[in-house]
């Protein structure tokens, strides 16, 4: 499996196993499943409501000498109603405690928006903290501070755009490692892409195959999985539209952490990693980009918040 260093120096692998919408009952098998296949890459969240699952997959992984904790990287990310200073590490405790783990490769603050301690999923404006009062620096400030306690190896940022991440890197004295976003042909995200390459901060990218089997879908939505061209050029190669999806994004220089529970689809996605597109492809692909984020952060959009912020 190829590698992106980090600023940090861990090694992050290229290829991950997302578990945003793998539900219980579903994600211990899966990721069992993956760590035999050999993947080494697990992205996880406290939001996700299944960490503790994934931690009891981990712990047997480590019993049954599938693999070594040293040669795993697991990511978590930090919920939006624990931004101020005292809750983050809290936060960063729970999510061990459920993965049973005595560190992270990597904790992320979820979303650039802030919400207050009793609010999982905003309704309303007074939900939120503004902004003004609790500016996404002073939460970066303490990933900071619990990164040089040895429970978290590097630190980033999810769902982030230039200006929050220049702010981010005006105000900090370190800097992201990563940052995981959208990404994919309908969403190529190429500025930002830019701005990461020459600031050094590594980039994931989630929703690869067009998060297809959300439950918040708009009804007008594309189906990615389904494009044309995307079914043209992955019937010419002899592969799936998934693997050709993987493909593009590993191209692109991000790492892709595709979620799945089958397991022939796991193992297809896994073989993604040693497929090469040719360009006359990757210019046909270039072409798909329309701009369209299927995780909009709508849900989000309260008080001092809005969609275009957000991802500013």
């Amino acid at each position: 499996m190829k590698n992106i260093v980090l600023k940090s120096g861990v090694q992050m692998p290229v290829l991950g196993l997302g578990t945003w919408k793998a539900k219980p009952g579903d994600v211990y098998q899966a990721v069992l499943w993956a760590l035999q296949m050999g993947y080494r890459h697990i992205d996880c969240a406290q939001i996700y409501g299944n960490e503790r699952e994934i931690g009891q997959a981990l712990h047997d992984a480590f019993m049954q000498n599938i693999v070594k904790r040293e040669d795993l990287f697991v990511t978590s990310k930090l919920w939006n109603n624990a931004h101020e200073p005292t809750d983050v590490l809290p936060a960063l405790r729970k999510s061990l405690a459920d993965l049973q783990l005595d560190y992270l490769d990597l904790y992320l603050i979820h979303w650039p928006v802030s919400q207050k301690k009793e609010v999982i999923f905003p309704s309303c404006d007074d939900d939120m903290i503004s902004s003004k009062i609790l500016p996404l620096e002073v939460t970066w400030c303490e990933l900071e501070n619990i990164a040089k306690s040895g429970l978290v190896k590097s630190i980033g940022l999810s769902n982030c755009g230039i200006e929050h991440l220049q702010k981010i890197l005006d105000a900090s004295l370190r800097r992201p490692d990563v940052l995981q976003v959208e990404c994919h042909p309908f969403l190529q995200q190429k500025k930002l892409l830019a701005f990461c390459k020459k600031n050094n901060i590594a980039v994931t990218a989630y929703s690869p195959l067009g998060s297809s089997d959300r439950v918040d879908k708009r009804g007008n939505e594309p189906v990615l999985l389904q494009n044309p061209v995307v079914s043209e050029i992955a019937s010419e190669m002899q592969i799936t539209p998934a693997q050709l999806l993987i493909a593009w994004g590993l191209h692109h220089g991000t790492a892709v952490i595709p979620k799945s529970v089958n397991l022939e689809h796991l193992r297809e996605n896994f073989q993604a990693v040693d497929i090469i597109l040719p360009k006359l492809y990757l210019d046909k692909l270039a072409h798909l980009e329309c701009g369209w984020r299927y995780v909009d952060g709508s849900c989000f959009a309260y008080g001092d918040y809005s969609v275009e912020t957000i991802f500013a």
